[in-house]
This record gives C-alpha cells, sequence and structure tokens, in this order.
C-alpha cells in the first residue's frame, strides 16, 4: 500500500529535509513517527529536499507499507509523535505508480523579507531580513529577465548535482506590503540554492547597486561568481507542489500557500 502525505514545518531548528546520521532532518523526525505507529521502518520519500531553516507550508511525501491504518492514524498518530514545530496535514492513500518527486510538474516558493533598519526579533529564523531601503520597481523589473526557459548556472549553488541548469520559471510575482517584501516563484523544478540566490540578486538591484538590467547580463553569463551571495534561508517556504487532479491531493492555495 502507499499513502501520500502533505505535511508543514518551521525549518529553524533542523539540518534541512535530508536524513543526517545524526537524526538532525525533518526526514528523521517523520520517519521514526511513523515507524512508531507500524513498529516497522518506514522510509519516505518527499517531493523536494529543503536546505537548512528553509520551512515548508506544503510538503508531500509517500511511503509504501504493509500495515493497514485508518488515516487519522497517519494524521493525528503521526502528528503524536512529531514536534510541535513539524505537523502531518493531510493523507491518503493512492496508486503505486504515484510517486512524490517525478509526478510533480510544478513547485512554488515563497520568500518573505523584511525591509527594515533593525533586525526581527519575534520574527526571527521566520523571515530574511536587510536594512537598505528597497525600490519594489527596480525589483520586479529585473525579475521579469528570469520569466521563461533558461540555463540557470548564474544562481546554483557550486554543490548542486542537477545534470542540467535548465529551468523554466513561470512565475516571480513581488509585492510589498509595507516593510515586508514577498516574492512568490514558480518553476517546473528549481536547482540547489536558486531560489535564495535569486533573491539576493534582486536585492542588489532593489537597493540600487545594479540596474534592472544587470539580471539578464547575469543569467546570460551563467556565472555564479558574478552573482550577489546566496541570501539567508530563514525567509525561505516551500509553499506548494503541483500534481495532476487525477491523483485527488488537495490543491494548495496560491496566495497563503496552504491548503
Amino acid at each position: 500500500m502507499r499513502v501520500v502525505l502533505i505535511l508543514e514545518y518551521d525549518g529553524g531548528n533542523y539540518c534541512g529535509w535530508q536524513s543526517q546520521p545524526d537524526g538532525c532532518a525533518i526526514q528523521d523526525q517523520l520517519e521514526t513517527a511513523l515507524s512508531k505507529i507500524v513498529q516497522d521502518n518506514i522510509r519516505v520519500t518527499t517531493a523536494g529536499r529543503t536546505d537548512t531553516g528553509v520551512h515548508a507550508l506544503y510538503q508531500v511525501v509517500h511511503f509504501d507499507t504493509p500495515a493497514k491504518r485508518p488515516l487519522t492514524a497517519w494524521i493525528r498518530g503521526a502528528n503524536a509523535f512529531l514536534p510541535n514545530d513539524i505537523a502531518v496535514l493531510w493523507a491518503n492513500e493512492v496508486s503505486e505508480d504515484f510517486h512524490a518527486r517525478y509526478s510533480a510538474y510544478e513547485r512554488h516558493y515563497r520568500y518573505i523579507l523584511l525591509n527594515h533598519p533593525a533586525r526581527p526579533g519575534c520574527h526571527d529564523q521566520k523571515v530574511g531580513w536587510f536594512h537598505e531601503p528597497l525600490d519594489l520597481d527596480c525589483m520586479k523589473n529585473g525579475a521579469g529577465r528570469l520569466i521563461g526557459e533558461h540555463d540557470f548556472s548564474a544562481f546554483r549553488a557550486a554543490e548542486c548535482q542537477a545534470k542540467s541548469a535548465i529551468r523554466k520559471l513561470t512565475q516571480l510575482d513581488i509585492s510589498q506590503h509595507g516593510n515586508i517584501f514577498i516574492f512568490d516563484l514558480t518553476a517546473n523544478a528549481f536547482l540547489h540554492h536558486m531560489v535564495r540566490n535569486i533573491i539576493g540578486c534582486l536585492v542588489y538591484v532593489g537597493k540600487g547597486k545594479y540596474p534592472p538590467d544587470w539580471i539578464r547580463t547575469l543569467l546570460e553569463s551563467c556565472d555564479r561568481s558574478l552573482a550577489a551571495p546566496t541570501f539567508s534561508p530563514a525567509g525561505l517556504y516551500l509553499s506548494g507542489i503541483t500534481y495532476d487532479p487525477k491523483w485527488n491531493l488537495p490543491q494548495f492555495n496560491r496566495a497563503s500557500g496552504v491548503i
């Protein structure tokens, strides 16, 4: 039997999604909780591996088990064994040709940036922060250069293991709400650190270090060394995964990133 779960988590206290020998990852916490429910080892497959400090509002995983349990066991039962900053939101049985990663055709990320002279206190680890004033129109102008299918080598981490840097970015919207900037990005897939590197470059444009067309020049260069430093993971949220409706997964809310 194959089971699919949707979960959310605060990544601030973890070393990322992917399981680690010392058990510091979100995957380790989830697999431990599920294994307690069935009294057997459970291994999960995820739609996308988030990095250290990155959060998720809509993460999708699947796992196989011969154990029959009511769906409530995979939700309330798992949550009883999970730490408070990780929660299963939804569960269902699914056919074995469903794959959390390979059946997905779009990923959605949201970055929340506090633009204020003083660093955040209450929202530490929940938002990114930049202290100098940012120009919304300049950042939106620069962001438009990235829409479409491109080689995003200038925005990938040096340790990125993807065979190709070609990605199709279909959304990069930026909105301002007082001293909060929200960046919403959608692509068929993302490279390692791609979103955080894009944010860092747009911040350079927003503060006036470079003109908006620098983003195009950078993209065409395919040279990571010319780009801005990788921005903080604190404000980054995996906000949704899109699948074919035939899998009957609940749709995420494009405005809020929650189901």
